[in-house]
């Protein structure tokens, strides 16, 4: 096809901040991707915005295949929605202080 560009699981973007590999990273109000390589400011990072990842948590308690939000204040996962952007579902439930992974849902608006 003459029209295709690439796989849609990653997606390149400029940095804002320095990220290290495996930051997640708030690419626009709704699409959250993982950082596939350390990246300076003004960098040029590859996002991958599908897949499970084991990401920082906030002190909750999460259910398996609940809704996953991203803290970008905190970075961090959480299970408040108020204020967070929706970035998947934990597919394992977990305490506090417990690592869940978190499959990511691609959307963007």
């Amino acid at each position: 096809m003459k029209n295709f560009v690439q796989k849609g699981r990653t997606v390149t973007f400029t940095a804002s901040a320095a990220l290290a590999s495996g930051a997640g990273v708030m690419l626009n109000a709704t699409l959250f991707g993982v950082n596939s390589n350390d990246v300076a400011i003004g960098g040029t990072g590859e996002a991958v915005i599908e897949d499970v990842f084991a990401l920082p948590k906030a002190a909750i308690t999460n259910a398996q295949f609940a809704a996953a939000y991203w803290d970008n204040t905190n970075k961090v996962t959480t299970n408040v929605a108020s204020g967070n952007a929706l970035i998947g579902v934990y597919t394992e439930a977990g305490g506090p202080g417990v690592q869940s992974p978190v499959r990511l849902i691609p959307k963007a608006a």
